[in-house]
């Protein structure tokens, strides 16, 4: 069982890979290609990890990070799993995470078809974590987490684009970023029916404190290097990934 936790984990992996690589593209499943020529893979070659045939280029780091860091995660949640969140579950929930996660902190944005499917499995998730007693109530604890998720971020997505267009008219700079993406909006929504209220208001809480500490640090680099950016924009999915995959694997 222990090779098998290793190899569903070596197969998550090159399924959150291919998603990540075509995805951003496409917007739709599809064959995964070279980055860098853009020729197709063949499936035993990607799954494998190979060069490209037609130019050779190899395979990225971050492809590979996916690869090692999966079987291991797979191993953890094998040997010690949570009672209400069997191992199939842990390892869909990570595979969703991973790709949002990816294509965020590759491309600064949570694309629309991966929301409307982590919507789809919010549901169903929150509804199966929360309905031991009753469905209706948990049915209704799911919504509310949902809906929850979705009205905090939005605000704070509002007060963040009144901020930004406030500070840049001082400044007589262009307001050409966003203090969040509106794919975050979706996100917390998504994430408020996994985990439901009050939790939610944990995970919100949790991820603006990682998010505001590490851009705290980012501004401080810039700052000494003497290349600070107004309104550099930091991908702010991560941290509401991080803080509730605590909540629900901790």
């Amino acid at each position: 069982m222990i090779i098998m936790s290793v190899l569903v984990g070596w197969l998550c992996g090159w399924v959150v890979n291919d998603l990540s690589d075509v995805l951003p593209a496409t917007r739709k499943l599809g064959h995964p290609a070279c980055q860098k020529c853009q020729t197709a893979f063949k499936w035993t070659n990607y799954l494998l990890m190979r060069r490209c045939a037609q130019c050779g280029a190899t395979r990225n780091m971050r492809t590979w990070a996916v690869q090692f860091l999966f079987p291991l995660a797979s191993l953890l949640i094998w040997v010690f799993p949570r009672p209400i969140l069997p191992y199939a579950l842990g390892m869909v929930l990570l595979v969703f995470f991973s790709v949002v996660a990816v294509i965020d902190l590759e491309h600064r944005v949570v694309l629309h078809p991966v929301s409307l499917f982590g919507a789809a499995l919010g549901l169903g998730v929150g509804i199966y974590l929360r309905s031991g007693n009753s469905i209706a109530s948990g049915i209704l604890s799911t919504l509310t987490g949902g809906v929850a998720g979705f009205g905090i971020m939005l605000a704070l997505y509002y007060l963040g684009v009144f901020y930004v267009r406030r500070t840049a008219k001082k400044k007589g700079l262009p307001p050409d970023e966003v203090a969040l993406g509106f794919g975050d909006v979706n996100l917390a929504g998504i994430l408020g029916l996994m985990l439901g209220w009050p939790a939610i208001s944990v995970c919100l809480f949790l991820a603006i404190l990682g998010g505001g500490i590490i851009s705290l640090l980012v501004i401080l680099g810039m700052l000494i290097a003497k290349k600070y950016h107004a309104f550099t924009a930091i991908p702010y999915a991560p941290f509401l990934l991080l803080a509730a995959l605590y909540l629900l694997f901790s």
